[in-house]
């Protein structure tokens, strides 16, 4: 009788990915599990892309908090629910230690003899509410210094008594559709992404250093794609294809073709940010820029294909990058050439 695995973890898009080595453990630990998740609905979608999820429900709390008293809302509401407690679940899983994220945990039906399984602690930096744990069967201590991937795969081990993993991550991540809007831009010839944006100014990297990078890489002939995700991230990466040959602003992107453009990438030169996290977890040649925030929380560790640069305080140099780059295209001549389009 197959095992009944309920994962909660909501957002954001990073922590999303960055939770998918759980459930391949999961799948390790209990070959005949079933593993549903519940993920905010923008990033439901990607959670779809894992093999080790059977269903994603989706969490709509970004959008009915802006109504919560609608009837429509409350209907919603209603029908979430009630989804969560079709199956009895033999496990439950909150990965992100929220009080909303314990409150979804406890409204999941358990099976006789069923648990529901947290975290016991906070990892440095992160938004971790102590109150959570009072909707738990048991919790599960992590290192302070926890990467996020080590950290959910810690919570999986601990709840079914085994040893912390030391397999390498797997996102179990297939490749996305490829949309017919996505064709129109899609290069044929290897092209490289930068992830130039992030939410916070902190985190940023200096646009004087996207151009250097941008035209080593022009001369190279690899073309430069900029996606965006706001109107001021919109007038940057205009700013930055005026000074890059053959830059091309990207038009705004739906979540599953920012994957694709991830995915089909021979390059990705990104920020702390969600999208890079995704080339990453498909093992594209990354080179991951950390200017504000601690690198030992993200970093790409499971794969030679990622290069971790930069820390807290410390953002890397342009040397630094363009030599991470030499080293990707050089050493690894096939990621030049185009992952096969998907039409």
């Amino acid at each position: 009788m197959a095992l009944k695995i309920l994962v909660v973890r909501v957002s954001s898009l990073g922590d999303v990915v960055h939770n998918m080595p759980m459930l391949a453990d999961l799948h390790r630990y209990c070959p005949n599990a079933e593993i549903d998740w519940v993920v905010e609905e923008a990033y439901a979608p990607l959670v779809r892309l894992n093999r080790c999820v059977a269903k994603v429900i989706p969490f709509a709390l970004r959008r009915w908090r802006r109504s919560l008293l609608a009837a429509g809302t409350r209907a919603e509401l209603a029908r979430f629910r009630q989804t969560l407690r079709e199956v009895a679940y033999d496990l439950v899983f909150d990965t992100q230690g929220l009080l909303k994220t314990a409150l979804v945990m406890r409204m999941a039906r358990l099976a006789p003899g069923g648990r529901r399984i947290g975290l016991a602690n906070a990892t440095l930096g992160s938004g971790y509410e102590p109150v959570s744990r009072i909707f738990h069967d048991a919790s599960i201590a992590v290192p302070l210094r926890a990467h996020a991937v080590a950290r959910a795969r810690a919570v999986a081990a601990g709840a079914l008594g085994q040893a912390p993993a030391a397999t390498m991550a797997d996102f179990c991540l297939d490749a996305p559709p490829v949309s017919a809007a996505a064709s129109a831009w899609l290069p044929t010839v290897p092209y490289a992404v930068f992830f130039h944006g992030t939410a916070r100014a902190a985190k940023q990297w200096a646009p004087a250093h996207w151009i250097a990078v941008g035209r080593m890489l022009a001369a190279r002939g690899m073309p430069v794609l900029l996606p965006w995700g706001s109107a001021a991230e919109h007038l940057a990466a205009q700013s930055l294809a005026a000074a890059i040959p053959g830059a091309l602003v990207l038009p705004g992107l739906p979540m599953m073709d920012a994957v694709v453009l991830a995915r089909q990438a021979a390059l990705v030169v990104g920020l702390d940010s969600g999208l890079t996290h995704i080339a990453a977890a498909y093992c594209r040649p990354t080179v991951e820029l950390y200017c504000d925030s601690p690198r030992w929380k993200t970093e790409g560790n499971w794969s030679p294909q990622i290069i971790n640069l930069g820390d807290t305080g410390h953002p890397p140099a342009v040397a630094a990058v363009l030599a991470a780059i030499e080293r990707l295209l050089g050493a690894a001549g096939p990621a030049e050439r185009p992952v096969p389009v998907q039409r």
